[in-house]
């Protein structure tokens, strides 16, 4: 089977902590050159310096928010000036919780800026690199959600849809061009993001986060929350050459805790 990387330059969206970090350091070991984006620069830092490194490999980072988009797009256009992005792993922490209809509409705004808006202006910049080379890989780190809602994540399974939806359809316009768009979507993660959720849970129902954590658990057939290299390594079998077929697809990384097909 064909892994190597080697040559290859990723750009990896929130790679600072969580599943991005995981990504990033399973295509680091791929044979990857792997840039960093995130906001906060100390993390960054430590994460770019963690990264597995071999004879030849560079990786670098990049200080980023998302919900700044015209800074955003110069800063990915200043880092393919120096060299080509090959893959892009879109990914970034989930909005808040709570139901849809409280939800202030400045939420939905803030969220489809940083998960859809903010994916759109990174790939404009980026596809044309992967063109010109008829080779190319963008991952979108998205939920479970696109495919059944989550209770309480009204803004969150509002805005993955939408993004799950532009993968979908950026899939078929790039294919002919060796450029394969894909999701993943993780399940329970032992991540920031869980415990988040698990606290906003607690908070709405009054219930102890241990009984919350523990009936998560139940939910899921392998009686586990996954590790974020769990999910890393699936986002880089996705950006391998071995994948080179599967394009447009959602593939749930999740224990089997879905019930649909």
């Amino acid at each position: 089977m064909d892994l190597n990387l080697s040559g290859k330059h990723a750009l990896v969206c929130g790679g600072s902590d969580g599943i991005g970090r995981a990504a990033a350091e399973e295509l680091a070991l791929l044979g990857a050159d792997v840039t960093l984006l995130a906001r906060r620069a100390g993390a960054l830092q430590d994460a770019a310096a963690a990264l597995p490194c071999r004879d030849g490999q560079h990786h670098g980072w990049i200080q980023a928010d998302l919900a700044q988009t015209d800074a955003l797009r110069a800063q990915v256009q200043a880092l393919i000036a120096g060299r080509p992005v090959h893959i892009l792993i879109n990914n970034t922490g989930g909005p808040p919780g709570g139901p849809a209809l409280t939800a202030d509409i400045a939420a939905f705004l803030d969220a489809f800026t940083r998960h859809l808006v903010a994916s759109q202006a990174i790939a404009q910049v980026v596809v044309p690199c992967m063109q010109a080379a008829n080779w190319g890989r963008i991952v979108n780190v998205i939920s479970t959600s696109v495919k059944e809602p989550i209770v309480g994540l009204g803004v969150s399974n509002t805005i993955r849809g939408a993004v799950a939806s532009w993968s979908k359809t950026l899939s078929r316009e790039l294919g002919p061009f060796g450029i394969t768009v894909n999701n993943v979507l993780p399940g329970y993660t032992q991540t920031g993001r869980i415990a988040q959720i698990v606290a906003e849970r607690s908070q709405a129902s009054g219930q102890p986060e241990a009984a919350i954590l523990d009936g998560m658990r139940r939910n899921v057939p392998v009686g586990r929350f996954a590790q974020p290299a769990e999910i890393g390594g699936v986002i880089a079998f996705l950006c391998s050459p071995a994948a080179a077929y599967v394009n447009g697809v959602s593939l749930a990384v999740d224990g089997g805790r879905m019930q649909s097909i």
